[in-house]
């Protein structure tokens, strides 16, 4: 009880501020909204936040693996690591290895989607997407019961071998979806129109989650499992890149039909969520393909609230911030949903002002601001254990603080290409990386500690 009433007190201590009021007051509504669909303990189920349309009173796969980010930076980590494991624990060789896939307070399967082991709605990306989900958390967190608690570790184990094999029926190694499954094994996230053999987002789901669980076996000593599920997220990529690729239309194939033949028309979910899932490994093809995604963009709102994070995870600073500000406009159309409000501040915390964790004791930035924005702040976030403010001055100079928690190394990164950045004033070699477009960003690692505010800039001031 009192651990629960101390996660209630500090859940929703972050606050954001910039020049822009309406942006400011949409960080607002999203915060009290999000918070306002978290429940602390009080039900059968545990720790949860509403993760489904609005009244269900449940939480589904896909919302929850969309929400986490949000949800982390609101302070509310514990209520995602409680749902994961229910969804984890529920995983069965009755429903071939599915779990539910929306679970309601009472800890049982939403009657809208479950009559029995034989008759349930489920989306075959579900397990993988509950996967790369556990690595983003254990990196956020740093709680390694994401790489070593039990009942995940089987998941992973049963997704991998037995709900692979078991829904991989011409064993092209990309999960497959018959008609007469009904609503049983859906291939996509994209519930409209066709019920296709195999989409897009399939693959990309399972490339993330083969990439995650191959670096959680770096970390655990787990060589062999290492290298296979990097050959496998490896083989994946390439299937992905040479077949599903479509010159003509300048996108990839968004799915795959009964006959084999491709839906090359935007198609919703399965073309733009494998950018999201990060599917997509040729520089001239990823441009071509976020462009594409940038005229047609996506009409529901559950789709929209993907937008921020696929355009911030590729520096797309201008794209990103117009759909955030969508996000958060009191004009939206079901601007109810939970994943309005569970996102917007998700694509504040890790898109606009660029945070990440390492899951040990690292904590990065990176300024994505647009050029409206002349400067941002994000303060009282908890990651790694720690509690601390990002002060962003445009995306050439950094403040950061230490307000709670042990000594951190903080990496401050800017969008540039540069040989020297300016630790409070003092010139520091920097080193830099490529982006996955080509751009470059050039970092420093600072140690900081409790109580100890370092600014880092690209010029001296």
């Amino acid at each position: 009880m009192t651990e629960t009433m101390g996660l209630r007190k500090k859940a929703g201590a972050i606050a954001f501020r910039s020049p822009d009021t309406a942006l400011n007051e949409g960080f607002v509504w999203a915060k009290n909204q999000a918070l306002a669909y978290a429940h602390f303990g009080e039900d059968a189920v545990g720790l949860w936040y509403e993760a489904a349309l609005p009244g269900r009173e449940a939480f589904c796969i896909r919302d929850v693996m969309h929400h986490s980010a949000g949800a982390a930076a609101l302070g509310l980590a514990p209520h995602t690591k409680n749902m994961l494991l229910r969804f984890a624990e529920n995983i069965a060789p009755s429903r071939d290895w599915c779990t539910y896939w929306e679970i309601t307070k009472d800890n049982k399967p939403a009657k809208e989607d479950y009559d029995n082991d034989k008759d349930f709605w489920y989306n075959l990306p579900a397990n993988f997407d509950i996967i790369d989900a556990c690595w983003r958390m254990y990196l956020w967190t740093g709680d390694e019961d994401y790489l070593e608690h039990p009942v995940l570790r089987e998941f992973f184990r049963l997704t991998f071998t037995e709900y692979t094999k078991t829904w991989d029926k011409d064993g092209d190694g990309i999960l497959d979806y018959a008609p007469a499954y009904g609503r049983r094994g859906l291939a996509t996230y994209n519930e409209a129109g066709i019920q296709p053999l195999a989409g897009g987002d399939m693959i990309g789901a399972q490339i993330a989650a083969y990439r995650a669980f191959s670096k959680m076996a770096e970390l655990t000593g787990r060589n062999d499992e290492k290298e296979l599920y990097a050959a496998k997220a490896h083989e994946l990529e390439q299937i992905y890149d040479r077949q599903w690729w479509c010159e003509d239309q300048g996108r990839f194939s968004g799915a795959m039909r009964q006959d084999r033949s491709f839906v090359t028309k935007y198609n919703a979910e399965g073309t733009f969520l494998p950018l999201y899932f990060g599917a997509v490994t040729d520089p001239d093809k990823l441009r071509r393909a976020l462009q594409d995604v940038d005229v047609h963009l996506v009409e529901n709102v559950e789709g929209k609230t993907y937008l921020p994070d696929i355009f911030y995870r590729y520096g797309m600073v201008e794209e990103a911030f117009r759909e955030l500000k969508e996000l958060v406009d009191p004009s939206l159309d079901r601007r109810e949903d939970p994943e309005v409000s569970y996102c917007a501040v998700g694509a504040a915390a890790t898109g606009l002002m660029g945070i990440a964790g390492d899951g040990k004791h690292s904590l990065s930035t990176l300024p994505k601001l647009p050029s409206s924005l002349e400067w941002a702040e994000l303060t009282e976030v908890p990651a790694l254990g720690r509690t601390f403010s990002v002060r962003h001055q445009g995306n050439g100079k950094t403040a950061f603080t230490l307000q709670e928690g042990e000594a951190l190394i903080w990496k401050a990164a800017f969008p540039v290409r540069t040989d020297v950045l300016y630790h409070n004033g003092e010139a520091v070699p920097a080193q830099t990386v490529t982006t996955e477009l080509g751009g470059a960003i050039s970092f420093i690692a600072v140690e900081v500690g409790e109580g100890e505010t370092h600014v880092v800039a690209c010029s001296k001031q």
